[in-house]
């Protein structure tokens, strides 16, 4: 289970960015100390109408004391992101988790690649901090549509590490020329990408065809499609004893609420891995982007929010 830990923030300054982007400085609401953050790290924040959603913390990780985030307004959202833009203004108090970081940084990088695509660009401006600040030899690739509708241009212009950053308009230049980017898959340097799931899958598959063995590249998600149908299968709660059959259209998470078993849930897409359990018998059908392909082939864990089983029996460590 991931920590409930709950931080109260004031939004201290907010601004329009690009096309749809408000960038939030969070600030403790009563001066208290805020856990410190790592280059790509992301906080749950919690928002009025039951919503919690993953943000990538885009400022420089030596800034103590306070988190900034940056979110597009996506009409095509559940919900999050427009909550996001007509809830939060300048003086709101904000309820966020601890920072939670699953899109480290490899400690051993000879060079790192990081390539952001729009709003993907976050967590890479924290990266691109870190990097600069230990004199680890970097490039920076941002990429979008155009420059008067992106996001952080100026932040980007303005840091000192200007000289690494690269931007990529593709109203004005084209695609990203991903072979020249990636170059060859040269030992320890490492490629990390965020952005629209297309976007990503082109990086990755980029990166692949260059020689970058798995261990070389880092991707993190904001967004899935999930497809949670399919056979019905038996669900045992081990901790409690409790039985129960997830149908063909149902979630793990809603057949196990039905029992009055509720599990702690965040995006529903598994992404976060909020609701990540251990599996004790039984073979799981993945269909997350938060297990890598090794963690997926062990078959221990399981996210409840959208994967379902293979077997017609799954016992879970609950």
């Amino acid at each position: 289970m991931m920590s409930t830990q709950l931080l109260e923030m004031v939004v201290a300054r907010r601004e329009e960015q690009g096309h749809g982007v408000v960038v939030l400085d969070l600030l403790p609401a009563d001066n208290h100390d805020v856990p410190v953050f790592t280059a790509g790290a992301h906080i749950d924040v919690h928002l009025e109408g039951g919503f919690v959603r993953q943000y990538s913390l885009c400022g420089d990780p030596a800034q103590t004391g306070r988190y900034r985030i940056g979110v597009l307004k996506d009409p095509a959202s559940r919900g999050g992101s427009l909550a996001v833009h007509d809830q939060l203004r300048e003086g709101s108090v904000v309820r966020v988790s601890a920072p939670r970081n699953l899109f480290p940084l490899a400690t051993d990088a000879a060079r790192s690649l990081l390539i952001g695509g729009g709003i993907g660009i976050t967590p890479m401006i924290a990266m691109a901090y870190a990097l600069h600040r230990q004199g680890a030899p970097f490039e920076l690739h941002y990429c979008a549509r155009s420059e008067s509708r992106s996001a952080f241009v100026d932040d980007l212009r303005a840091a000192p590490f200007a000289s690494c950053v690269h931007t990529h308009f593709s109203e004005q230049k084209g695609r990203l020329d991903m072979a020249s980017v990636l170059g060859a898959g040269a030992p320890g340097v490492h490629v990390y990408t965020c952005g629209p799931a297309g976007f990503m899958d082109s990086v990755i598959a980029g990166a692949r065809q260059a020689g970058y063995p798995e261990a070389q590249i880092h991707r993190e998600y904001f967004s899935a499609e999930v497809d949670a149908g399919g056979d019905s299968f038996e669900l045992v709660a081990s901790r409690s004893g409790k039985v129960v059959q997830v149908a063909a259209d149902q979630t793990m998470i809603q057949a196990l609420a039905s029992v009055g078993i509720k599990m702690e849930v965040s995006c529903e897409q598994g992404v976060c891995g909020t609701c990540l359990c251990d599996v004790l018998e039984g073979e799981p059908d993945h269909r997350d982007v938060y297990l890598t392909d090794e963690e997926k082939a062990a078959n221990d864990q399981v996210l409840t929010c959208c994967s379902r089983a293979r077997s017609a029996r799954l016992v879970l460590d609950i």
